[in-house]
């Protein structure tokens, strides 16, 4: 909807694309579907959730097995993003590298975009 042809709206690492594959066979999902919403200390919150479908106005990222679908009202604010899955001593997660942030808070949960007015 938003993107360019011939450059997916997100990218996936080697990381990601081993979570998700073994999430979707988990729990027997079509995918994750990912999107934002207005909440935390910045104003906006990344979403993550299982899918049992597809929207016809989703776009569709696949990569080796893994299915990611984004929001129709998420993709602007997605377009660029590459998703990692990092692991630590002490937790592990998807990651977000999305160059259309500007700010984040400190527990890295809350972000800002650019060009977006202050909540």
């Amino acid at each position: 909807m938003f993107g360019i042809p011939g450059k997916k709206a997100v990218t996936l690492t080697p990381a990601a694309v081993r979570q998700i594959t073994r999430l979707m066979e988990k729990q027997g999902s079509t995918g994750l579907r990912i999107g934002v919403k207005k909440g935390g200390c910045a104003g906006m919150e990344y979403t993550m959730d299982y899918a049992t479908d597809i929207n016809p106005m989703d776009e569709v990222i696949e990569q080796d097995g893994a299915r990611v679908m984004i929001a129709p009202m998420a993709q602007m604010f997605l377009f660029g993003t590459e998703i990692d899955f990092q692991t630590s001593l002490l937790e592990q997660g998807f990651q977000f590298n999305n160059p259309n942030v500007s700010e984040s808070c400190g527990c890295g949960e809350s972000i800002k975009f650019k060009d977006q007015p202050a909540a």
